[in-house]
């Protein structure tokens, strides 16, 4: 079997099969080939099925010059998966990289702002301007369900249950969730859709489509990131924020005040709760405060 086939089935596999997005198909896709690059360069003519534990050792040793812990992790699990799928396809019977660990990460802890950063924030967005109600409308949506930036831009008309108290997102892997919306957001979105949005013109493709530009297309990724970043300038918001931090407040604050964190696991639509886990970054002043109000002794 040759790389070029291999990858190409493993793509097949991961798009259809396991209804991965483009950009983590496409992340696995280059993880495989930085290893194809390596036996090309030291010319090591070895099939998926030939390549040695000791090949995988010495390409991982050399690359990680290169890479920082969380690059070279993502790549020796994208590689397992990889020769996991080989060995699922009875092509092999064992994956060169099973004893092969991935580096220990020190875990870094997201990025959050007050709620008080958060109305400073809002309050800098112009509402003269014509985007300006669809701006604090977008910001009000990442903080008040906590939305990754894909979530956002994809968020379509059809998918507001505000009678219900929900909205429908597709997230990673086109898995739909529903999360629930406060009143206050269901506001600001419903001021910018009955408002702003009903007198543009939205192009066929986009007319389900919440969020437009003034040309009335999809927003994209880009367009949100420069939107915030435009905003916290104009705050005077010094720290480094990006939409995402947007959701990282989301999820603090509702731990802080007590949210159950399988709740907000299912709010964020993370797989493992461990990944919910990161925003146990309580100041310890809070957790006496859950201390003394639950515990009988207290």
């Amino acid at each position: 079997m040759k790389w070029e086939q291999a990858i190409q089935d493993f793509t097949y596999y991961l798009k259809i099969e396991r209804g991965l997005a483009d950009n983590t198909v496409r992340n696995y896709q280059l993880d495989i080939l930085k290893l194809t690059r390596y036996l090309s360069d030291y010319n090591i003519q070895k099939s998926p099925l030939e390549i040695s534990e000791e090949d995988i050792q010495n390409f991982i040793y050399d690359i990680s010059k290169l890479l920082n812990e969380h690059s070279q992790a993502r790549l020796i699990s994208g590689l397992k998966s990889f020769f996991d799928y080989l060995i699922f396809e009875d092509y092999c019977n064992s994956n060169p990289l099973a004893l092969i660990e991935n580096p220990r990460l020190s875990r870094k802890l997201p990025d959050t702002l007050s709620t008080a950063e958060i109305d400073k924030l809002v309050l800098a967005i112009d509402l003269s301007h014509p985007q300006g109600h669809r701006n604090k409308a977008i910001i009000e949506t990442l903080y008040g369900c906590g939305l990754r930036v894909s979530e956002l831009i994809g968020l379509r008309l059809s998918h507001l249950h505000f009678e219900e108290g929900f909205i429908k997102v597709l997230g990673k892997g086109n898995k739909e969730r529903l999360v629930p919306i406060n009143s206050y957001t269901q506001e600001m979105i419903s001021i910018y859709k009955d408002s702003i949005r009903i007198h543009e013109d939205p192009k066929p493709e986009f007319k389900d489509i919440l969020f437009l530009n003034r040309r009335g297309a999809q927003l994209t990724r880009a367009m949100i990131f420069t939107i915030v970043k435009q905003i916290a300038k104009e705050a005077n918001v010094k720290k480094n924020i990006s939409p995402h931090t947007f959701r990282h407040s989301f999820a603090t604050h509702l731990l802080e005040n007590g949210a159950n964190l399988r709740a907000i696991q299912k709010m964020l639509g993370h797989e493992s709760i461990t990944t919910t886990e990161i925003y146990m970054h309580l100041d310890r002043s809070h957790l006496r405060t859950v201390l003394e109000h639950y515990h009988p002794r207290a």
